[in-house]
């Protein structure tokens, strides 16, 4: 069995350059899925136009079981020969980018440029035409594909999306893949634990600004950030304060009678996370006695830590198969989708498609050509996962 196993695998390595050159004669077809879905405006919790596209493609490719369930996921399932497992391949649907900004997709000889093509149009653009990529690879599965465009997954949505879904689910998911759009090399088999929170200043009607300590609701949050930044941190469990944006006041002239933090924790050890977070409520309380502000903190999103370990056949094959393409990994713990499939201890990897910068001068932009290596890679680590080469329940975190 194992020499069988070690044949197949084989196979499997020796044809990623063939799929990675067969996936340069998709081009136009990828391309066109990207500019069609990117140009859809998704902001999370408004992503129905976004959802009804791609569901509607999952039905043109003749997918079974084409549905948009009750969080709004889009969902279709490709049979397999044999259809006694099943592999979820996912990309979120949803983008940070709101309605009134304009959407228009431009493609270059080399780049595609546009809001949220990196994050994640491209990703969804894969997954909405997986089928049809299969399809004129000749690549053939035993396992069901079953394909989601997932909802509600950025920001306060805190994957809704996809944790309904697994929680409702009743087909036996042997893994699921994760599919980003940037960077390619990544790769993520464990998620860390995360709070996401805003600490919100106010200042009370009434509030006295001759009092000593008055100084606004900026300068507060500030003072709120200054002694969070004297938490001693340890090494390990690897922990880590991000503060993401501070908003405030209104123009000069004007004293800032509210504004708002917002920051993340993160860290290997959810005990370490709840006792940061509690250390920041009692900054707060602190900072608010002094000052006479109104502080509170409102936690968004809240992921435990889980995965699969390093040493599991899954993330072994497909570091393999990155190698195989030439493809350097970056082992990145996830802060996003994979958290859902850790708590329901799902093997799953994050993966990227292509290399591009989703915060530049000139704007978010993917790069065409590394495309075809990122289709190789999920490509193969499918068909790993679909020829059995991927199963052990015992590696997981």
């Amino acid at each position: 069995m194992e020499e069988n196993q070690h044949e197949g695998m084989n196979r499997i390595i020796a044809s990623l350059p063939f799929l990675r050159e067969a996936a340069s004669a998709l081009q136009e077809v990828i391309l066109a899925s990207v500019v069609m879905i990117g140009e859809i405006p998704a902001p999370t919790f408004r992503e129905q136009a976004r959802v009804r596209f791609i569901e509607n493609r999952f039905a043109e490719m003749g997918l079974q079981s084409c549905t948009i369930d009750e969080r709004g996921n889009a969902l279709g399932v490709l049979p397999g020969s044999r259809g006694e497992a099943n592999i979820l391949v996912m990309a979120r649907a949803d983008t940070v980018f709101p309605e009134n900004v304009d959407h228009t997709i431009s493609v270059h000889p080399e780049a595609v440029y546009g809001p949220g093509v990196g994050n994640n149009s491209v990703g969804a653009a894969v997954v909405a035409t997986l089928p049809m990529i299969l399809d004129l690879l000749e690549v053939r599965l035993q396992s069901n594909l079953i394909l989601m465009g997932a909802t509600r997954s950025l920001g306060r949505g805190n994957l809704e999306g996809l944790r309904f879904f697994l929680a409702h689910n009743k087909l036996p998911l042997r893994a699921g893949i994760c599919v980003e759009g940037v960077p390619l090399g990544l790769l993520s088999h464990s998620s860390v634990g995360l709070v996401r929170g805003e600490v919100r200043c106010r200042l009370p009607d009434g509030y006295d600004w001759t009092r000593y300590g008055a100084v606004g609701s900026i300068v507060t949050l500030n003072e709120v950030i200054n002694r969070i930044l004297e938490i001693p941190l340890p090494k390990r469990p690897r922990t880590a304060v991000v503060f993401n944006s501070i908003e405030g006041g209104k123009s000069f002239d004007t004293n800032p009678s509210s504004a708002v933090l917002r920051l993340e924790i993160r860290s290997e050890s959810w005990e370490m996370v709840r006792h940061l977070r509690s250390r920041v409520e009692e900054i707060n309380a602190e900072v608010s006695a002094q000052t006479g502000s109104e502080l509170e903190l409102e936690i968004v999103t809240r992921r435990k830590p889980g995965g699969i370990l390093y040493t599991h056949p899954l993330a072994i094959i497909a570091r393999r198969i990155l190698k195989a393409l030439d493809i350097e990994p970056r082992k990145t713990p996830s802060t996003s989708d994979l958290a859902a499939f850790a708590a329901r201890r799902i093997p799953a990897l994050t993966v990227g498609i292509t290399q591009g910068e989703l915060e530049s001068s000139a704007g978010e932009y993917i790069r065409i050509k590394p495309i075809y290596s990122g289709l190789a890679q999920l490509i193969g680590i499918i068909q790993a996962i679909d020829g059995g080469f991927c199963d052990d329940d015992q590696q997981l975190a």
